[in-house]
């Protein structure tokens, strides 16, 4: 984020998320972040529905012959309905009230009630005593601030809720960042698929930054909402719930299934096949229930082990691709060497399967919930050929790119790296989309893909085979060109000899005036 300014009433100003936090925070005296997690992000989620609601409102208002107290108007329009006592102004009004616990669950009933889709999504435990109303009533206050009026800033509380998600997740620490993917790891991996059109699936969604993101990417590079069809599955109640409301505050509408489930166990989108699969599994999870799915379809390469479900999220995303589709997910550095429980053989059938297309490293410290190293998989049913957008893509087969971008990315504080969109995102994305066989822009690639030691290599399968299928990037980029100086190693080799003697002999002349001046204060060897 900027660097941070004086906060204005509009919200929109660069630095405004950071200093709502920063106030925000300070409420929460003794509450812990999960706590005060929900308390937040459902007032925020409750001013941002009443904010759209008011301003179609005022539209109607000002249309001769028009209702403003028509539900169907709003609703017509993808508006959520808002009944009179759980408009934001009434919330305001009663923030002092000693009954703004009990206003706001009313006003949270009152919503789901009036719109089917919100329906046991919205939190409703404003009122419980353990809630220190004075400071619900300070965040109702500095929540009032933000506004979605202004024309141009329609998405001042999507950042919002967006930024206190990611701030949420590192506050939280282990654990708690489970429902929040990193935005520069989901930015890439969007940006290394490019969902222009078709089914984006994800089976562990979270709280849906993978859609967010997605639309974003369409949105960016001038397509059409409308052209992307979004699709989830969450096993966790409270992360669906978040997911639901992150939808709703970027009007997207994506279909998450009517509850929270099991994927493995209930998969609410058996006959799904989706263009672009996005996720970010949990890693080497053991208790997935694996020994009760010996004999499932999915398993097309081999019954993953019943103690880690890597193997599992790797098969079940393949059974949900399209014939042409794309697949980018996060696993754990381990997935890419593993021998135990039969994940060798099964990662041998993909690879001489053709369907690894890319592996990326990813620098350590960039998950907030976990310091284990991570990698990006990519995956190709069909990589022949094959078009995105209007550019065809070159024949891949038997051959898998590699890239270590461990080296990549910069603190972005005292704990948790990030990584640059240009230095970092696109110098990853475009080595990828070149060595697709796409045009792109990056000074290195222009001219098309080539082999960057330490960074990036194409290996034949052949390669992979010899290394016993692992498929480690470090294994294959090899190391890092130093740059040629013109000195002859020969001339460079006498260099450091004369340096060593002539450092040798100045610490024999150390030595000996130490033991000089030692004899003087009669200290004897």
């Amino acid at each position: 984020m900027s660097s941070q300014t004086q906060p204005k009433s509009s919200g929109a100003n660069i630095g405004f998320e950071q200093q709502l936090w920063a106030a925000a925070d300070k409420m929460r005296g003794h509450m812990d972040p999960s706590e005060y997690k929900h308390v937040a992000l459902g007032l925020i989620f409750l001013k941002y529905i009443s904010d759209a609601f008011e301003e179609k409102f005022n539209e109607l208002n000002d249309e001769p012959g028009a209702d403003p107290e028509d539900r169907d108007e709003y609703l017509a329009e993808n508006v959520f309905w808002v009944p009179k006592g759980a408009r934001w102004n009434n919330i305001k009004a009663n923030a002092r009230s000693a009954n703004i616990g009990k206003i706001i669950d009313e006003a949270m009933a009152e919503i789901e009630k009036e719109n089917a889709s919100l329906k046991g999504v919205l939190p409703k435990d404003y009122s419980r005593p353990a809630l220190d109303k004075q400071r619900l009533g300070d965040l109702v206050d500095l929540i009032s601030t933000i506004s979605m009026k202004t024309q141009g800033q329609k998405d001042v509380l999507g950042r919002v809720y967006e930024y206190f998600l990611a701030r949420f997740a590192g506050a939280e620490g282990k654990g708690g960042g489970e429902f929040y993917t990193p935005q520069s790891v989901v930015r890439l991996l969007v940006e290394m698929l490019e969902p222009y059109k078709g089914r984006i699936y994800d089976p562990c969604c979270g709280s849906g930054g993978m859609f967010v993101q997605s639309e974003k990417f369409v949105e960016e590079h001038g397509g059409r909402l409308g052209d992307i069809s979004v699709y989830g599955q969450e096993s966790n109640f409270t992360t669906w719930r978040l997911c639901k409301m992150n939808l709703a505050i970027r009007q997207i509408e994506g279909n998450i299934g009517p509850k929270n489930a099991d994927t493995f166990h209930n998969d609410l989108h058996k006959d799904l096949k989706a263009d672009y699969i996005i996720a970010n599994p949990p890693f080497n999870i053991s208790d997935w229930g694996g020994d009760r799915l010996r004999d499932d379809m999915r398993w097309k390469y081999g019954a993953p082990p019943a103690g880690n479900a890597n193997y599992a999220w790797v098969q079940h995303i393949v059974h949900h691709l399209a014939p042409r589709g794309f697949a980018g997910f996060v696993l754990a550095n381990g997935s890419m060497s593993s021998t135990t429980g039969g994940e060798g053989e099964i990662r041998q059938r993909l690879i001489e399967d053709d369907m690894v297309d890319c592996m990326v490293a990813l620098p350590g410290q960039l998950f907030y919930s976990t310091q284990i190293p991570v990698c990006l998989w990519f995956l190709a049913k069909d990589r022949s050929n094959g078009l995105v957008k209007k550019s065809k893509l070159r024949d891949r087969r038997g051959e898998v790119l590699f890239i270590d971008a461990r080296k990549l990315g910069f603190m972005a504080d005292r704990t948790h790296k990030d990584f640059d969109p240009v230095k970092d995102i696109s110098y990853i994305v475009d080595a990828y989309h070149s060595w697709r066989g796409e045009d792109v822009e990056h000074e290195v690639f222009k001219n098309g893909y080539q082999d960057i030691p330490g960074f990036c290599k194409s290996t034949p399968v052949e390669e992979i085979k010899e290394h016993g299928y692992v498929l480690t990037p470090g294994r294959y980029v090899g190391a890092e060109a130093s740059e040629d100086d013109g000195v002859p190693f020969e001339e460079k080799m006498q260099h450091l000899t004369d340096k060593m003697a002539e450092q040798m002999v100045k610490a024999q002349d150390l030595d000996n005036e130490i033991r000089k001046q030692l004899a003087r204060v009669g200290y004897e060897f």
